[in-house]
């Protein structure tokens, strides 16, 4: 009786094994009998990344790469693992994906796909972007990213986009500033208030508020001036420090009404040079047309939008310009 249980369990075992061993192994290569067999794994691949099998498309990607290093898929294969990646979604895979696009910048400089890959590694950042009150790392990455693509690739029919991406962008980083430059302002502290609104200006040209921003520069001139008129100070140089401040101010309200004539503030800061007893400058039609062309350019949101957008991470840009051209170096 000991015996034929014996001979069962071996029978069965040696059955486990045989079936272990015939058990077909999940490989990229199996079944590849075409002539281009690279093809073969490339096609399998994209239709794995169609299907939102991102693993699935990765190794195989990878097992074309490695078995067939000369073949005229490399390039495509080596941007497909980074899009697989970008298609996925989520922080750790879009961090992967940049890798991927960086690579492929590397290896692959001069291909019509490099500046595809440069825009992606731009939206990725312009994706995680938030808004102008909180982190904005990833803003400027993606203004960094945008003018790379620019600057680099400037034939590439990718360029409309990344300028107007771009804008967006410095639109945020604009208000950003400003709100800082505010709030000094509205706390009396005026040194850093002009910092942040002087370097605002010359920065993000194309800024919605630029005109408020001016004139809050203005404003933080003279502010200025009040306190020095309130100190006992040296009467000479005192006398030439209010100048300085003062012809400051007026610069500063003067540049709305030749830059920004046909914005909000132009009339405020017509009165403001009359009181200061400075020229009253007129725009060009030029300047007046330019502006108008920005300002019809510019989106408004709707009171739900808004409502709904108060709710969400991304920032808000519909106030961005969509006409003209975004500085690609900091002044």
């Amino acid at each position: 009786m000991s015996r034929r249980i014996s001979a069962v369990i071996l029978l069965g075992a040696l059955l486990f094994c045989a079936a272990c061993t015939n058990k077909k192994v999940n490989n990229p290569l199996a079944n590849v009998g075409s002539k281009q067999p690279d093809k073969v794994l490339f096609d399998r691949a994209m239709d794995a990344m169609k299907h939102n099998r991102f693993d699935v498309a990765r190794m195989t990607l990878q097992t074309l790469i490695n078995t067939y290093p000369d073949s005229e898929f490399i390039a495509r294969a080596k941007l497909a693992v980074g899009d697989s990646w970008y298609a996925e979604g989520g922080t750790a895979a879009l961090a992967q994906a940049e890798i991927e696009y960086k690579d492929f910048e590397t290896f692959f400089p001069n291909m019509p796909e490099a500046a595809e890959a440069q825009l992606k590694i731009a939206n990725i950042h312009y994706q995680e972007m938030e808004k102008p009150d909180r982190d904005y790392t990833h803003a400027k990455r993606a203004e960094d990213e945008y003018r790379a693509l620019i600057l680099q690739y400037p034939d590439s029919k990718l360029v409309p986009e990344a300028k107007q991406r771009l804008m967006e962008v410095q639109e945020v980083l604009g208000e950003r500033e400003f709100e800082i430059g505010r709030f000094y302002f509205l706390r009396q502290s005026y040194p850093a208030a002009i910092a942040r609104l002087a370097s605002l200006v010359e920065r993000y040209p194309l800024y919605s508020g630029a005109d408020e921003a001016l004139y809050t520069l203005g404003q933080s001139y003279e502010g200025e001036v009040t306190i020095l008129r309130s100190k006992p100070f040296n009467e000479t140089q005192k006398a030439q420090a209010i100048e300085a401040y003062t012809r400051r101010a007026a610069d500063a309200y003067s540049k709305i009404l030749t830059r920004y004539p046909v914005m909000n503030r132009a009339e405020d800061a017509k009165k403001r040079l009359e009181a200061l007893h400075r020229p009253v400058p007129t725009a060009t039609q030029a300047a007046i047309a330019q502006n108008k062309a920005e300002e019809d350019s510019r989106h408004t949101t709707g009171m739900v939008t808004h409502v709904i957008r108060g709710f969400q991470k991304h920032p808000d840009v519909a106030r961005a310009s969509k006409v003209g051209e975004p500085p690609l170096v900091d002044p």
